[in-house]
């Protein structure tokens, strides 16, 4: 069955970075896009990132282009987030995203 799950939360300030990693199992991860979302408190799910399935393309919603990068290891089957200058209004749960699957998610906080 399909498995996906999310590592790498964690407390973090303002301006500062953490890497997400996302490790899938139970499909061929190769072939198919992925996407990072996050709920943040009393909010709804918000789209944040997808990558395309060979990595060579990759979108972002407004509010964190520029400051996140998606990345992918096929070979790994791990799907990864890198968060850098943190704004208190990232403060989340983030979540892998494959067709109708999801995460358990992992908390990220950014808070001086």
């Amino acid at each position: 069955q399909v498995q996906l799950v999310e590592s790498g939360g964690g407390l973090a300030q303002p301006g500062g970075s953490l890497r997400l990693s996302c490790a899938a199992s139970g499909f061929t991860f190769s072939s198919y896009p992925m996407n990072w979302a996050r709920q943040a408190p009393g909010k709804g799910l918000e789209w944040v990132s997808n990558i395309y399935s060979d990595g060579s393309d990759t979108y972002y919603a407004d509010s964190v282009k520029g400051r996140f990068t998606i990345s992918r290891d096929n070979a790994k089957n791990t799907v990864y987030l890198q968060m850098n200058s943190l704004k208190p209004e990232d403060t989340a749960i983030y979540y892998c995203n494959h067709d109708q699957y999801w995460g358990q998610g992992t908390q990220v906080t950014v808070s001086s």
